[in-house]
C-alpha cells in the first residue's frame, strides 16, 4: 500500500501527556513503531497535530490532535526495545517503593530525584523498574501518569491494558483527585484559596520550563496553608484542578512564594538557610481514583526522609496535615480530623496568647498576674504617722533613762 493511500489513526493528548516531545508520546502509546518509520511520516506531512505538519521533536500540548498513519501489522507486533537487566538493587529499590498492590494496580511512594521515565543521560527510572514489579501478572505494568523527578510521592501504575485505559481516562477528565503537601518559602496572607493563572512554555527554554502567560493554557490549583512557622515559611496543601506541566511549582513562585527547593522557578529565594534541606519540598501525599473493578483506590504516601526533617525542624505538627481541603469543604470530618482541627485551634490560641504577652509592654501590669489573684495593695500611711521603714533597716534603740 502506497503512503498516500495509508490508512489513518487519530488521537487526542491528554493531559498527562502535556508538553512531551512526539517521539516521547509513541514510546509511551505506540511502542512499537520505529522511529524511523516516525521520521518518514514527519517528512511526507503524513503526522499532523492540529491539522498542520509536525515534526518528530515538536512538544505536544494537552487537547490537541494527532492524526498519524496506520503502521504495517509487522510493525505494530515488532515488540518494544528491551531495557538493560534488572540488578538486585534495582529489584530491591522498585519492591521497597510499594505500597498499594490489587489486580489492576500498583501505587508506588516514589522516591525524590528518581525519573518517572528516560531522557537523556537519564539510565535509572520508574519506568525502567517496572518489570520488578509484574508479578504474576501477563503483561509489564504500565505509566499512566507521572511525577517530575525532584517531587516524591504517590503513583499509579496500571497493571493491565484494561486498567491503563480506565485510569488514563480518570486523569483525563480529572476525576482523580491528586493532594499535594509543600512547604513554601514565607505565608500568603489569604489561608485558604485558589490559584487562577494561565501558564504557558516559557520562549527559549526548549519547551522546559514554563511561565504565567494570558494566552497560555488554564490552569488552577487550590491551597491551603496548614501551618506557618512565623513568617518565614509554611506547610500548605496543594489541590491541582488541572494537570500543567510543572503547574504547583509555577503557580507557588508566581504568588511570592516559592516551593522550598525549587530554585528552577524560584532563585535563589528557594532555599531556607539552617538545617533545612535543599531537596525540592514538594510530595504527592494523597491519590483518591475510581477503581475499574469497582470501588474507589484511596492512599496516603508517607513523607521523603529530607520533608520529614524540614516539617520537625520548623516545628511542624503532622497530625494536623490530617485535615484535608475536601474534610473543610464537604464535611464533616473524620474522627482523626477533628481532633487535628482541635488541635489546630489550641495550637493559634496559644501562639496568640503568646504574641499578646510579648506585645504588653514591662509596666504592664495584668500580666504578671494570669491566673493569679493579685496581691492586696499595701496600706497607705495615716498622717502624721510615720511609714513603715523599707525592709532591712533598723529600728533605733531606745535610749537609756538618766539617773535621778
Amino acid at each position: 500500500m502506497s503512503e498516500s493511500k495509508a490508512k489513518l489513526d487519530g488521537a487526542t493528548i491528554a493531559e498527562e501527556d502535556d508538553g512531551i516531545r512526539l517521539d516521547r508520546w509513541f514510546k509511551r502509546h505506540r511502542p512499537g513503531t520505529p522511529h524511523a518509520l516516525l521520521a518518514r511520516w514527519a517528512r511526507s506531512g503524513q503526522l499532523t497535530l492540529d491539522g498542520k505538519k509536525a515534526d518528530v521533536s515538536d512538544r505536544i500540548e494537552t487537547g490537541q490532535t494527532l492524526v498519524m498513519p496506520v503502521p504495517p501489522v509487522e510493525t505494530e507486533a515488532r515488540p518494544a526495545r528491551k531495557g538493560r537487566p534488572l540488578t538486585d538493587a534495582d529489584i530491591e529499590l522498585a519492591t521497597g517503593m510499594l505500597i498499594h498492590r490489587d489486580a489492576s494496580a500498583i501505587v508506588l511512594n516514589k522516591l525524590p530525584g528518581l525519573a518517572t521515565q528516560g531522557g537523556t543521560k537519564t539510565e535509572q527510572h520508574v519506568d525502567g523498574l517496572l518489570d520488578a514489579l509484574k508479578f504474576d501478572a501477563p503483561v509489564r505494568p504500565k505509566l499512566v501518569h507521572r511525577l517530575d523527578k525532584d517531587t516524591s510521592g504517590a503513583l499509579l501504575v496500571a497493571r493491565t491494558p484494561r486498567a491503563a485505559a480506565y485510569f488514563a481516562k480518570s486523569f483525563s477528565n480529572r476525576s482523580a483527585k491528586k493532594t499535594y503537601w509543600a512547604i513554601i518559602v514565607g505565608v500568603p496572607d489569604i489561608a485558604q484559596g485558589e490559584i487562577d493563572l494561565p501558564l504557558a512554555k516559557q520562549p527559549g527554554s526548549g519547551g522546559e520550563k514554563m511561565h504565567v502567560h494570558d494566552s497560555g493554557l488554564a490552569a488552577k490549583t487550590r491551597y491551603r496553608v496548614i501551618e506557618r512557622a512565623g513568617n518565614s515559611a509554611a506547610w500548605v496543601e496543594l489541590q491541582p484542578l488541572t494537570g500543567r506541566t510543572h503547574q504547583l511549582r509555577v503557580h507557588m513562585a508566581a504568588i511570592g512564594h516559592p516551593i522550598v527547593g525549587d530554585g528552577k522557578y524560584g532563585g535563589k529565594g528557594a532555599f531556607l538557610t539552617g538545617s533545612i534541606s535543599r531537596k525540592m519540598h514538594l510530595h504527592s501525599r494523597r491519590l483518591r481514583i475510581d477503581h475499574p473493578d469497582g470501588g474507589a483506590i484511596d492512599i496516603s504516601a508517607e513523607v521523603p526522609e529530607h520533608f520529614a526533617a524540614s516539617l520537625d525542624a520548623l516545628g511542624f505538627d503532622l497530625l494536623l496535615g490530617e485535615v484535608g481541603i475536601d474534610d473543610i469543604v464537604k464535611g464533616p470530618p473524620s474522627k482523626a480530623a477533628e481532633k487535628a482541627a482541635a488541635k489546630a485551634h489550641s495550637k493559634q490560641i496559644r501562639k496568640a496568647r503568646r504574641g499578646e504577652r510579648r506585645g504588653r509592654t514591662a509596666t504592664s501590669k495584668p500580666t504578671d498576674h494570669v491566673g493569679k489573684p493579685k496581691p492586696k495593695p499595701k496600706a497607705k500611711a495615716k498622717p502624721g504617722k510615720p511609714a513603715d521603714k523599707k525592709p532591712g533597716t533598723k529600728k533605733p534603740l531606745p535610749r537609756p533613762a538618766r539617773p535621778r
